[in-house]
């Protein structure tokens, strides 16, 4: 099926579809990289949650929201790819929540990348100020307004929708897609809109916070490259992001040049654009940190020992035994 990514959605253009086995094959991929990669962020989350350390910590706080907001896109985006191959159409109601839930997971990691990238900056360059500044209560309001700015970006089309929309659609089917659902043309403009001025937005936040960080100290210290360092990872994790805003000039390019390999394309720019950033996030953020890395090993290395301790061993061989008296 000829498929396209819209802030996590799929679109069909054309009538061209894959092969049985071709479907089948991407959906095992497309699956199987969600399961890695959202255990990998649920022991991420699980060692967030175990240790009081990490949840005092603004800058822990926001990672790991910005883990579950991940988790949960990735979830809806990979349902909604598995939906499009197999069912093809759903009833709008429920189209139109996991759609809003996923547009809206997907508008809020920018502003959680430029929520980090402020933190950062204060800590560097107002060490003294940083425990008055970024608190654990002002970091959950920080969250909450990250998630308030990403409803207001979607709130004018189901305004729109519900009111442009005969009352027959909803009771309708239609392909789970944004362009499909939110089809008004003050819809597609509004949203083109408010993608620029987010990302024009972070641009700034990030290259502003940057720069103030490389100007902090006219000797770097290992602090300072660490902090500057984080900072061009988040601009690396932006520029994954907005994928998904230049995915189809991208698409149109390649299929200038392969134009035999329509399906392929589609379906590894869905992985590029929509299962690669999510990827990158634990890794670069999670396992780089030297302290969430130690607690984590910890975690892994305990759970190891414990399945693995002889008498654990004796017991589970005993409990089978004691089940046939």
């Amino acid at each position: 099926m000829n498929l396209s990514s819209v802030n996590g959605t799929l679109t069909v253009i054309g009538n061209q579809r894959d092969r049985f086995t071709t479907a089948v094959t991407n959906n095992v991929i497309v699956t199987a990289l969600c399961i890695s990669i959202n255990y990998i962020n649920g022991t991420l989350v699980h060692t967030f949650r175990k240790h009081q350390i990490f949840s005092s910590n603004p800058r822990y706080i926001l990672f790991i929201h910005l883990v579950i907001n991940d988790m949960m896109q990735l979830i809806l985006s990979t349902l909604l790819h598995i939906i499009s191959y197999t069912l093809y159409t759903i009833n709008v109601p429920f189209c139109l929540i996991m759609l809003t839930i996923t547009i809206l997971t997907t508008l809020n990691t920018p502003l959680n990348l430029a929520g980090m990238a402020v933190e950062c900056y204060i800590a560097v360059c107002f060490p003294l100020r940083h425990a008055q500044i970024c608190t654990v209560q002002k970091t959950y309001i920080l969250i909450g307004l990250i998630w308030v700015a990403s409803a207001l970006s979607i709130l004018p089309d189901i305004f729109i929708l519900l009111a442009t929309e005969p009352l027959q659609f909803f009771y309708s089917k239609v392909l789970c897609a944004r362009d499909y659902v939110f089809r008004s043309n003050y819809s597609l403009k509004k949203r083109d809109a408010s993608h620029i001025v987010c990302l024009v937005l972070v641009w700034l936040t990030l290259l502003y916070t940057y720069f103030r960080i490389l100007f902090a100290a006219k000797k770097a210290t290992i602090g300072i490259k660490k902090a500057r360092n984080t900072i061009l990872l988040h601009g690396f994790q932006l520029l994954l992001c907005m994928l998904t805003y230049a995915r189809p000039m991208f698409e149109k390019g390649l299929l200038y040049l392969l134009p035999k390999q329509f399906l392929a394309i589609r379906f590894a720019s869905y992985v590029i654009v929509q299962i690669l950033p999510r990827f990158v996030s634990p890794i670069v953020y999670g396992l780089r940190d030297q302290t969430f890395r130690r607690y984590m090993r910890r975690y892994v290395l305990c759970k190891v020992s414990m399945s693995s301790h002889p008498e654990n061993i004796i017991m589970s061989s005993v409990r089978p035994a004691a089940k046939l008296h």
